[in-house]
């Protein structure tokens, strides 16, 4: 059986929930997708009754503060695990080439020697290339490059169980991303916006997307189920309803617009 924990579904400016990040889960473990914007990762965490020592997965797609500086905590938290015998194995970190250095200079820049030492002896960097794959909690994932216009950024394709799913970052579907999204079973896609509410968050211009957009790209695609997120604030209330609403306009399989800290069965 697997799942996605959804740690949090907004996009960079939220306040009143959480930057999106998620936790894949499989039999063989829990993959860590990306890690917010600060120490909220961690309430995020438990409130799944997890802590940053029952992960030894991380993927970072890449680096905007509110995929990146959660890591701080998590290897703060980790690295003291380590310290006292209390963490098991290693753990693993997969990114693109670039990050590398970043990790390494935000985590230098805030935690002491003591535990970055850690890293190269119990915590592992490694980085991924456009088309390479690796086996991770038992499962193949294929990586590429979503062709960002701002920050070098990877998605993944993932083939589960319940067949294939792709992680699409957090701007529209490039070319390489619709090659590799044809007829997936899961896309999860960014919708900045309503189609509706374009005027008033100016999606094209910050180059995301709106849920209208993702809607005709999961028909286009022939994708099974589309899951939308990184979206904006204004009215989480009623945010399930109208962005399902919106994207139903354009495809007619099955729609989720997750609340944080929802779990979606994956199979």
């Amino acid at each position: 059986m697997e799942k996605l924990l959804v740690l949090g579904t907004g996009n960079a400016a939220v306040t009143e929930c959480f930057n999106t990040c998620s936790i894949l889960e499989t039999e063989a473990g829990r993959l860590l997708i990306d890690c917010g914007g600060g120490n909220g990762i961690l309430r995020q965490l438990k409130a799944f009754g997890l802590r940053p020592e029952d992960i030894h997965d991380l993927y970072l797609s890449h680096e905007h503060c509110d995929h990146l500086t959660g890591i701080v905590w998590i290897i703060r938290y980790i690295t003291q695990a380590m310290l006292h015998g209390k963490y098991d194995g290693e753990l693993h970190i997969w990114c693109q080439a670039l990050l590398v250095d970043k990790i390494l200079a935000i985590c230098g820049a805030m935690l002491p020697e003591k535990q970055m030492r850690f890293f190269g002896n119990g915590i592992r960097i490694l980085p991924v290339a456009d088309g390479e794959s690796a086996r991770i909690c038992d499962r193949r994932f294929t990586f590429f490059d979503i062709q960002s216009t701002k920050a070098p950024q990877y998605g993944f394709e993932a083939e589960l169980s319940c067949g294939r799913l792709i992680f699409a970052g957090d701007e529209p579907v490039s070319d390489s991303g619709r090659s590799r999204a044809q007829g997936a079973d899961w896309l999860l896609c960014e919708a900045f916006c309503l189609k509706e509410d374009a005027d008033i968050f100016k999606p094209y211009q910050k180059h995301h997307s709106t849920a209208l957009d993702a809607g005709r790209l999961a028909r286009e695609l022939g994708v099974k189920n589309l899951l939308l997120w990184h979206t904006e604030e204004s009215d989480l209330v009623h945010r399930k309803a109208r962005y399902t609403a919106e994207a139903t306009r354009e495809f007619s399989g099955k729609i989720y617009v997750p609340d944080d800290l929802e779990i979606i069965e994956l199979c």
